[in-house]
């Protein structure tokens, strides 16, 4: 079973700008609002290292990544395994960052595609959850690539 989620943000800046943000993974903890730390580089086949933000004073999150294409200015594209429990295919997500010139500026689309047996039990929340903090995630990043301070919750 397969879901997905796609969201686009427009910035006004060059190519050159966007790409130059979302790769700077490091970075990311100054204006993803969702993100308090990261490590790693955008090398096909590396890995990156993504600390939520804590969901309370025992529980912190760290996501590993797979890159799996880096097209430079253009597209990158990661493997996140949501799910483990020694099950392979319960739970995995494909994101895609596609760079496109429009009116001006750049167009940054966002796509997932979730797959795994457990799709079907969480498309509800995907819709409810996921789409608002991909919404988030890009007026963030147009804030930041547009040199505008990010407004992060309190």
């Amino acid at each position: 079973m397969t879901a997905e989620l796609r969201t686009f943000v427009d910035i006004d800046a060059t190519p050159e700008r966007v790409w130059e943000v979302i790769t700077d993974v490091a970075a990311w903890p100054q204006w993803n609002l969702f993100i308090a730390g990261a490590e790693g580089e955008f090398v096909v086949g590396g890995r990156l290292s993504l600390d939520l933000q804590p969901l309370n004073a025992l529980l912190r999150v760290r996501l590993r990544l797979t890159v799996l294409e880096v097209v430079p200015g253009r597209r990158l594209r990661f493997r996140l395994r949501l799910v483990r429990l020694g099950v392979p295919g319960l739970f995995n997500a494909d994101h895609t960052l596609t760079v496109t010139t429009h009116d001006g500026g750049v167009r940054l689309w966002e796509a997932a595609q979730f797959r795994g047996l457990l799709v079907p039990l969480l498309t509800r929340s995907l819709n409810r959850d996921a789409l608002p903090a991909f919404h988030a995630t890009n007026a963030a990043l147009k804030d930041r690539v547009e040199g505008r301070q990010p407004t992060r919750p309190k």
